[in-house]
Order: C-alpha cells, then structure tokens, then sequence
C-alpha cells in the first residue's frame, strides 16, 4: 500500500489548518495576506530562472530528439512530417499541437494483460482529465486577473461571460471551477487506484494535487456557500499588485487560507514536476529537428573539436592511429 497519498494529504491539511487558526485565532492577518503572498512570488521568480538557467546550461552535446514516426531518410521513402520533423516549421507545428492539444498523450496506450497475453489499449480517459484540468485551470486563472486590476479588462469580461454560459441549468455556477475541482480528483484517483501508477508515485506526486484541491475547494466554498466580502478581497489584492498592501476589515478567515494555498503553490512550483510546462518549450527532445541524416552536429561541448566534416574526423582518426603504430591504409 502507498502511503505517501496520506503523507501529502496530511500535509495539505496542516497548512490549511495553520492559516486559519493564524488569521482566526492568533490575527496574523498581514502574515498571511501580505508577507508570504509578496514572499511567495519572489521564490516563484528566483525559482523559475534558476530551474531555466540550469536548463540553458545543461550540455546538449547530440541532437537526438525522441520523436516517433518515420523520418527523412531516402526519398522514396515518405517522411512524417508533423511526428518526425526535419525543418523549423514541421517543429513548430508539432509543438503547436503538442502544447494546445496535448497529441502524444491523445496517442497514448497503457499495458495490460489479459487472458494470459499482454494488450494495449487507448488512455483516452487521461488525455481528457488532463486537458480538461490544464484548460480549466487556465480559465480560472484569467478569471481571477479581475481581481488585480481596475478597470477590469474586456477580454477577461468576456472569458468570465462564456464560463458562466455553459451554467448546465445552474444559475451563477461558472463551469471552469467545478470542471478544475472534478479533474483533479480524477487524476488523483487514478494515481492511488491503478497498481502500476501508485507503485511508483512518490509524495511529491500526490502533493501538488492535494494542494489544487485545496484551491479549488476553498474557492467553490467561497463562491456558493460561505459569505465573503468580494469589495474587501479585490481591496486585498489590488493593494498587493500596486505595492500599497494593506488588510481591510471583513475579509473571511477562508480567504487567507485560500490564498495560503494558491502562495505555497507559487513557491513550490518552480521545484516541482509541475515545472514540465517550460520543459515542453526548452526539452532538446522535443523542439529540435530531426535532420541528423542531412545535418552533421558537432559536439559544442568539446573544446578539442577542430572539425566539422566527416573528412576531417577520418584524416584526424588516421593521423591518431599512425602515431599509436597501429596500420593504416594511408591512401584510404
């Protein structure tokens, strides 16, 4: 049995169980609504330059891009284009469905046995949780900018509009929140239910997902049951992004705990697995064309390369076994 799942749960549960009695009991209201906010974006910053910095100089000595389908090879041979690009724009295109659409994952298969012989069938199941969560979540996000400024934009208006359209005979329930809140509990119970994913998930796995939910939760809580004062949260808020931070009164205890979450989440992320979104646009095995066969890539990490043809490398390789004594067909 995994108990990591109880260990993040735990977790979670204590730092909502800190914010509230520090905002409910003990007043820490500046604590939690202004310190750890302005604390937790630094760390985010710091974070996610150093992770892309690191990135920047992690050596990328061959181009071996791990695409599938048939590449450029002979041309009687037809090349896929989109799965095996050999050209920028074949990249960009494959990146462009790969972030927007998530298509490998569309492409994914689990292994099973059955009847005694191993099988393969289609997760399609993962790939909609998964963009349901991404695109959900993403719809919240931009929801909530109406909150950091004034006056709120057009756009924001709008993409607050269409959420509350698809009401499904529900009036004033935006979609994105309760869509957000159900495909992370379905992630979640796919991590803790099938054998082969909970072996190997690890706290940090169930971590960030117990700590969605929390957001998610908190959030609905706020909007549909408890009575919060929206003039005095967008007060907060609009106090924070213009640096003239400031608690006002009637702010609920579980606005401090929300935001709580949503600070540990921005510190936590750039040292996550979440952080895999900037790995889509920096990953040397996704963004780069697979042109081997037409290019030659020099190793730029080995300062004693002189050459760049292969001519080159077999005159060098020839002249290094001369001098080993070793025999060389010299007019090779």
């Amino acid at each position: 049995m995994n108990v990591h799942y109880i260990s993040a749960l735990l977790a979670v549960v204590v730092l909502g169980f800190l914010a509230y009695l520090g905002t409910e009991v003990l007043g820490l209201q500046s604590l939690f609504g202004i310190f750890i906010p302005y604390l937790a974006v630094c760390v985010f910053i710091v974070g996610a330059i150093m992770k892309v910095m690191n990135w920047a100089k992690s050596p990328v000595p061959f181009r071996i891009p791990t695409t599938c389908g048939q590449g450029k090879s002979l041309d009687w041979i037809a090349q896929n284009k989109i799965d095996n690009p050999s050209s920028t724009v074949g990249v960009v295109v494959r990146m462009f469905f790969e972030v927007l659409l998530f298509r490998s994952l569309f492409r994914n298969t689990k292994a099973g046995i059955k009847e005694g012989k191993i099988t393969y069938e289609w997760e399609i199941f993962l790939w909609v949780g998964a963009l349901a969560f991404h695109y959900s979540f993403l719809t919240v996000l931009v929801r909530h900018m109406r909150f950091f400024l004034e006056p709120v934009p057009y756009c924001i208006k709008i993409v607050e509009t269409l959420d509350g359209f698809f009401q499904v005979g529900l009036p004033g329930v935006l979609l994105s929140g309760v869509v957000l809140l159900a495909a992370v509990l379905f992630l979640l119970a796919r991590r803790v239910v099938m054998p082969q994913i909970s072996y190997i998930s690890l706290m940090a796995d169930y971590f960030p997902l117990f700590l969605i939910i929390g957001i998610a939760g908190t959030g609905l809580y706020m909007r549909y049951f408890a009575r919060v004062d929206v003039v005095a949260i967008k007060e907060l808020t609009m106090g924070l992004v213009t640096f003239k931070a400031s608690v006002p009164a009637g702010v609920n205890s579980i606005v401090f705990v929300h935001l709580f979450f949503v600070s540990v989440l921005f510190a936590y992320f750039p040292f996550s697995k979440l952080m895999h979104a900037g790995g889509i646009f920096l990953s040397p095995t996704r963004n780069m064309a697979s042109n081997n066969r037409m290019v030659r890539h020099v190793n730029p990490w080995n300062p004693e390369l002189k050459f760049h043809t292969y001519a080159a490398y077999e005159d060098d390789f020839r002249e290094k076994m001369i001098e080993a004594g070793l025999p060389v067909d010299k007019e090779a």
